[in-house]
């Protein structure tokens, strides 16, 4: 379960005080006026109290001896006392935002319980706010978590869907829908961070995939051994991008075009092969007339085992389990 802001375990500890004194007080007046004035039925007294403690002044509903009516002026008195403090507590709570976190609160949940096939992104600084960015040029459906309620109110005012919360802790992950989650996506200022919650995602949803940020070879190889599908040090892969920008620049601006940004005109995409319902299992590259039918070019063949074939030629047998790597416009990879 979520843990309880602390505004509202105040208040509900506020509330129930409150609700044990008017307990107390319908009961210490119920008990009195039976003591004080004899002969009178518990529903007299009970119905007498309810009266003093309103001050609706419906009159007595016997005539009170000299001691009843001290008793009922106690009675007016504390019952004023305990309205004030309800009214003092529900005040405050107006003035700081409780019932509107309430409603956050409510909001936030119906939109965790509609989330289904999403991803996680967990931390928006400035790696998440790319990784965010290209989430939402692609249509992805994610959700943003970070711990810093200011982060928080910036992805929110960029569009995304967020919530304020620790992504290493179990209810967190719990509350953004681990169990239904596609992919989570640590992008942590801390290589422990990030550990931490690649160790919580694995638990909770050993199919999920997760990939995580690193600040170094050694951050890359523990990432991985704690279960990160892919650990990616923007260190060294900025350091590769940099280099191959001086080697390679239009080899570099062909390959981003095709991975990012919204307005593509080609893009890389890959396809699982699945034999129980695909029809070109067991054929070959040839046989399957993918290019003939679709338009869409595969550049390279992922197998099983991890290893990868490029530029599959015609008698390349496709096989259960296989990742095609293929590009062409979006129509052509719809095909």
């Amino acid at each position: 379960m979520p843990s309880v802001n602390p505004l509202q375990e105040r208040f509900h500890r506020e509330l129930a005080v409150g609700g044990l004194l008017f307990l107390l007080l319908f009961l210490v007046g119920t008990l009195g006026f039976q003591v004080l004035e004899e002969g009178w039925r518990p529903l007299d007294a009970f119905y007498m109290t309810a009266i003093t403690l309103s001050t609706v002044g419906f009159g007595e509903v016997y005539p009170l001896s000299d001691r009843g009516r001290l008793f009922a002026v106690f009675l007016i008195f504390a019952g004023l006392i305990g309205i004030g403090y309800v009214v003092n507590r529900f005040t405050e709570a107006v003035v700081q935002g409780y019932f509107r976190e309430q409603l956050r609160a409510r909001q936030e949940r119906r939109l965790m319980e509609a989330l289904d096939r999403h991803y996680i992104l967990c931390g928006y600084g400035r790696t998440g706010r790319q990784v965010a960015a290209e989430f939402q040029a692609e249509g992805i459906a994610f959700v943003v978590v970070d711990s810093a309620l200011a982060v928080v109110e910036k992805a929110q005012a960029a569009g995304f869907k967020a919530v304020c919360g620790d992504a290493t802790l179990d209810e967190t992950l719990l509350r953004l829908g681990i169990g239904r989650a596609r992919g989570v996506v640590c992008a942590l200022a801390s290589d422990a961070e990030n550990l931490y919650v690649v160790l919580s995602a694995k638990t909770l949803n050993p199919a999920v995939r997760v990939i995580s940020r690193a600040s170094s070879e050694e951050a890359i190889a523990k990432l991985q051994r704690a279960g990160a599908d892919t650990a990616i040090s923007p260190y060294i892969t900025g350091g590769k991008r940099l280099a191959a920008s001086a080697l390679r620049p239009q080899v570099l601006d062909f390959v981003d075009g095709a991975l990012s940004g919204g307005n593509r005109a080609f893009y890389l995409e890959e396809t699982l092969l699945d034999g129980d319902i695909c029809p070109y299992v067991g054929a070959t590259l040839s046989e399957a007339k993918l290019r003939s039918q679709t338009g869409a070019l595969v550049i390279a063949i992922r197998r099983s085992d991890g290893m990868l074939l490029p530029g599959p030629s015609a008698e390349t047998l496709l096989r259960d389990g296989d990742t095609l790597i293929c590009m062409g416009t979006a129509e052509q990879l719809r095909s």
